[in-house]
Order: C-alpha cells, then structure tokens, then sequence
C-alpha cells in the first residue's frame, strides 16, 4: 500500500497546478478554528490542498532556478516549512500555522541567504535576503556600507529591484549602532538587524500554474543582492535562513 508521503511524492512530480481556491479557503477556515480537534479529521484535505501543491512548486522552481543559473536550492522534501507551530515559548498556544512558505537556501559561493515564499489568503509574499545574522555576519554588512556605499547602492537601487521590492526590510534599532555616526547618511541600512526584500503576491498569482515562474522572477531581480550578502564574511555553518 501506498504510504501518504509516497502518494506526496509522486505528485510532486507533476505540472504544478496553483494553489486553488479550495486551499486558500482551507487555510481561512484553519484560522477560524486552530485546534486539533479540527484539523485531525481534515489532515490528508490539507495534504492534497496545500502540502503537496507546495512540495509540486519546489519541484517546477527548482527547474525554473536550475534554467537560469540562479543559485538558490527548492527542494520538494527540505524547503518547506512544516504546519505545526512552535509553541514552547509563545503566549499562543495556537497548534498550526495559518500559511504555507518554503525557503530555498543559497548554494552558491558563500552562504547564509535565501529566498522564501509564503501563501496565505490576503498575504501572499516572495522575498529573501538575511534573516537574523550571526553578530559578525552583521558587522560586516555594516563595514560593507560604510566601506564601499557605491557598491551598496549600486545593488539596492538598481531600478528593477527598487520598483520590484521597494527598500530594504528587517527590524531594526531604535537608534545608530556603537560605533557609527547617528547622521550617518546610510542609517536607515546601519540600523538593520535583518536584510531582506520582498513583495506581495496576489492571490491570482498564487493560484496561478505560473507561479514558479513569477518567484523565479523576483529571485532573478535579487540575485545581485544575494550575491552581496553571501560574500559577506561571518557566515557559519548552513542553516535556513528563515524560522520554520
């Protein structure tokens, strides 16, 4: 008998459809009610709606990204996030996530970056960069701003990223970090304890058979960037780049 995951597997293999409607009311409904006793009973719906949908994507991505050479890795089994939240040292108690989202770590030179794509009803996301960096891997983005700003800018404002993605994201500090000027011309990217991009996507892209295409597309317009962050020294051993 065919285990659920070999049946997963194997229509992952498959043309990837698009998120449905159905799914996107699936995970409204999981919001509505985040409990057990509700998702027990509709396990292998969210399996068929959602998980191996998302496991077909990383597969057609994988191919978009390998046709163009852009280093980033979507792997069907490792890229997504799994549904079950972690609830340990949160105030919410809620069991499951209420979005789907893989992320595709960086695997040429360097490391420490990757792209990361969500679907969920109204919120829908593609984006990338680096997420929570070790210190030193932050110190040196910060040296790299100040040591070489032409550089920097010539990658953030570039004007197909800066009209695709807007500027930079990622928490950031209240006020300039030790050691730099509060009337640093580049605070704003001082600042930063994350660095990473992104933009909305539509529900109609997400339901789209062309939805690897439209994240390979942003992942190609950011590929310099990511290319700056992975070079960057500090970098540890790989780890994914976004929180499960």
């Amino acid at each position: 008998m065919m285990t659920n995951r070999e049946s997963s597997v194997d229509q992952a293999t498959d043309p990837f459809p698009g998120f449905t409607p159905e799914a996107l009311q699936f995970l409204v409904d999981l919001a509505l009610d985040n409990d057990r006793s509700w998702f027990q009973p509709r396990k292998r719906e969210y399996e068929r709606l959602l998980r191996e949908p998302l496991e077909a994507m990383c597969v057609a991505l994988d191919r978009e990204l390998t046709s163009r050479a852009i280093p980033l890795s979507a792997d069907p089994a490792r890229s997504p996030f799994r549904i079950y939240r972690d609830v340990r040292f949160s105030a919410d108690k809620s069991p499951y996530k209420t979005a789907v989202s893989a992320s595709f770590p960086w695997s040429g030179a360097g490391g420490g970056v990757g792209g990361y794509v969500q679907i969920q009803p109204g919120a829908c996301y593609v984006g990338g960069g680096m997420w929570h960096p070790a210190p030193a891997r932050l110190a040196a983005w910060r040296a790299a701003v100040v040591a070489d700003r032409a550089k920097v800018h010539a990658v953030i404002d570039e004007p197909v990223f800066r009209s695709t993605f807007g500027p930079l994201e990622g928490d950031s500090l209240k006020r300039a970090p030790s050691g730099f000027a509060s009337d640093d011309p580049d605070l704003d990217l001082l600042k930063l304890k994350d660095v990473t991009f992104g933009r909305s996507l539509s529900d109609a892209e997400a339901g789209s058979a062309d939805l690897p295409r439209i994240v390979a597309d942003a992942f190609a317009k950011a590929q310099p960037l990511l290319a700056l962050l992975a070079a960057l020294p500090g970098h540890e051993a790989p780890v994914p780049w976004l929180r499960r």
